[in-house]
C-alpha cells in the first residue's frame, strides 16, 4: 500500500500531469495523420525525455502511445484511411457509419471502447502482471508460429464476400511479405535487382495505398452524383447505453488484448484483428460486419488499447520488448539508469506502479481529449470532395515518405493504391492482404527457426501443450466453414 501511495504522489504532481496532458495532445495529432504512427511519435519524443526525470519521461511515452492508437481511428472513420495497422481491422464498419450519415457513432464507439479496454488492461496488469509475464515466457518459436497462423486464419473470418477471393487476397499479402532479404538464410527474394526492395515492403505505405489512394481513385472515377455530406451529431448520444448493451464485446475484447499484448512481439495489431474475428464468429448477425456494425468496432477497439497496456508486462518484468514502442522504452529506462527486469520490482516498485497509474490516467483522458478532436474533425466533412481529396493525397505522400525518408515509400504507396483499386473493382477484400503483409514475416521466421531447431521434424509443432491448444484452435477455424457448408448441403 505504501508503494502505491508513493506512486500516486509521483504521478499527481504538476510536472507529471502537465507532461501527460502535452504528450496526450501530441499523440492525438500524430495518430490522426496517416503514416505517422504511435511508434514514430514515441521515437520523436525520445530526445525530449533526455531532460526529464524517469516518471515524467515514461508517463509521456505511455500517454502519447495511448492517444495515438485511438486517434488512428479518426481518419479511418471519416476518410477510410486507417491511421494505424490495428485500425484497419474495423475501418470498413466505421466508414460505413460515416457514409450512412452517422460519423459520430463510429468515432464515439471507438473512443468509448478504447478508454474502457485500456483501463481494463491497466487494472488487470496491476494485479496480474507477474502471472501474465510468466505465461508469456513459455512461448517459443513454435507457439509464435501458431499465433501468427491464428492471426492469418482470422482473415478467412474478417473478409466479406467470396471465401476464395479472401484467400487470394491473403496469399497476395503473404507474397509481398516475402519480398526482401530472408532473415534466416540471408538470400534476396523477389527484389528484381532493386536495392530498395532488399529491405522489404513497409506495410505502412502499402496500407495507405490500399485504403487511402484506392478511395481517392474511386472518388475520382465515380460517375454517380455526390452524396450529401453527413453531419456530425452529438458524440455521447446513446453511447453509454450502447456500450452497456455490448458489455460482452467490451469484456472479451479487453481480455483478448491483455493476453495477446503480454506476448513479446505480438502487439496491438494482432490483438485487434483476432478480437474482430472473434466478435464476428460469436455474433448472431455476422453478415452485418463490414457494413457498419458496432460489435466489431467495440471489441477490436477495446482489444487494441488493452494490448498496448499489457505489452509493458514482458518489458518491465523480464526486459523483453512486447512491441516496437516498448523496445524504445527499454532504451529510455537504461538511459535513466534503470534496468528492466525482475530487479526493477525490488529496487523501484513505485516506478512500476507510477507507470501503471500514468497509463490509467492517459486512458481516462481519452474521454475529454477524444471528444474535442472528434468535434474538431467534423470540419473535414464540410470540405468539398474536389478540395479534400488532393489534400488527403498530399498527406498520404508525406506520410509514406516519412517512414524511411525516401521517395521509394511514395512509389510503394502508389503501386499498392492501383492494386487496391483493382481488388475493389473485382470485389476482392483488402483486409486479408494487409493482414498477410503484417504477419507474414512473423509466420516465416518462426516456422524456419522451429524447423532448424528440430532438424526438419514437423512433430516439433505439436510437442508442447500450448502449441497443441493453438493448433486445435487454428484447425477449428479452418474446419468451421467446411462444416457449415456440409450442414447446408445436408
Amino acid at each position: 500500500m505504501n508503494v502505491i501511495i508513493e506512486a500516486l504522489h509521483q504521478v499527481f504532481s504538476a510536472e507529471v500531469l502537465l507532461t501527460i496532458l502535452v504528450a496526450s495532445t501530441l499523440g492525438i495529432v500524430l495518430g490522426a495523420i496517416p503514416g505517422l504512427t504511435a511508434v514514430m511519435g514515441v521515437a520523436l519524443l525520445v530526445p525530449i525525455t533526455y531532460f526529464m526525470d524517469p516518471v515524467p519521461a515514461i508517463a509521456a511515452i505511455a500517454a502519447l502511445a495511448a492517444m495515438a492508437i485511438f486517434s488512428g481511428d479518426i481518419p479511418g472513420a471519416l476518410l477510410r484511411i486507417p491511421g494505424t495497422p490495428a485500425s484497419a481491422a474495423y475501418v470498413d464498419d466505421a466508414y460505413a457509419m460515416t457514409r450512412a450519415g452517422h460519423p459520430e457513432r463510429g468515432l464515439g464507439l471507438s473512443m468509448g471502447a478504447a478508454m474502457t479496454g485500456g483501463a481494463m488492461g491497466v487494472l488487470l496488469l496491476m494485479f496480474a502482471a507477474p502471472l501474465l509475464a510468466r505465461f508469456a515466457t513459455n512461448f517459443s518459436s513454435v507457439e509464435y508460429f501458431w499465433l501468427a497462423l491464428l492471426g492469418l486464419s482470422c482473415a478467412a473470418i474478417v473478409s466479406t464476400g467470396s471465401a476464395i477471393k479472401g484467400i487470394l487476397s491473403l496469399l497476395f499479402g503473404l507474397w509481398v511479405s516475402f519480398i526482401g532479404i530472408d532473415a534466416v538464410a540471408g538470400q534476396a527474394r523477389y527484389t528484381f535487382g532493386s536495392y530498395e526492395l532488399m529491405g522489404g515492403v513497409s506495410f505502412i505505405p502499402a496500407m495507405i495505398g490500399m485504403f487511402a489512394l484506392t478511395e481517392i481513385l474511386r472518388n475520382a472515377s465515380r460517375r454517380a452524383p455526390p452524396r450529401e455530406t453527413p453531419r456530425m451529431g452529438p458524440v455521447f448520444a446513446g453511447l453509454w447505453p450502447n456500450l452497456a448493451r455490448r458489455w460482452r464485446n467490451l469484456l472479451r475484447g479487453g481480455l483478448t488484448g491483455s493476453m495477446i499484448g503480454a506476448l513479446p512481439g505480438a502487439g496491438a495489431d494482432i490483438a485487434a484483428w483476432v478480437a474482430y474475428a472473434v466478435a464476428k464468429r460469436r455474433s448472431k448477425t455476422p453478415d452485418r460486419f463490414g457494413k457498419g456494425h458496432d460489435e466489431g468496432i467495440i471489441e477490436a477497439g477495446a482489444s487494441n488499447n488493452a494490448a498496448l497496456s499489457s505489452a509493458w508486462v514482458p518489458t518491465l518484468v523480464f526486459g523483453i520488448p512486447g512491441d516496437s514502442i516498448t523496445a524504445i522504452v527499454i532504451g529510455v529506462l537504461f538511459l535513466k539508469g534503470l534496468e528492466p527486469g525482475p530487479i526493477i520490482f525490488i529496487k523501484t516498485p513505485e516506478l512500476v506502479y507510477a507507470i501503471f497509474i500514468a497509463f490509467l490516467l492517459a486512458n481516462l483522458l481519452l474521454l475529454p481529449l477524444g471528444w474535442m478532436v472528434i468535434r474538431i474533425s467534423r470540419h473535414l466533412l464540410r470540405v468539398p470532395q474536389s478540395l479534400l481529396m488532393p489534400i488527403v493525397l498530399a498527406a498520404c505522400i508525406v506520410g509514406s515518405f516519412a517512414i524511411n525518408n525516401t521517395i521509394f515509400g511514395v512509389a510503394v504507396m502508389l503501386v499498392f493504391g492501383l492494386v487496391g483499386w483493382f481488388f475493389e473493382d473485382n470485389d476482392i477484400p483488402l483486409a486479408p492482404a494487409i493482414l498477410g503483409i503484417v504477419l507474414g514475416p512473423m509466420l516465416e521466421f518462426n516456422f524456419v527457426t522451429s524447423m532448424l531447431k528440430s532438424k526438419g521434424d514437423l512433430m516439433i509443432f505439436v510437442e508442447r501443450p500450448i502449441a497443441v491448444v493453438l493448433c486445435l484452435v487454428v484447425i477449428a477455424l479452418w474446419a468451421s466453414p467446411v462444416l457449415r457448408w456440409i450442414r447446408g448441403r445436408a
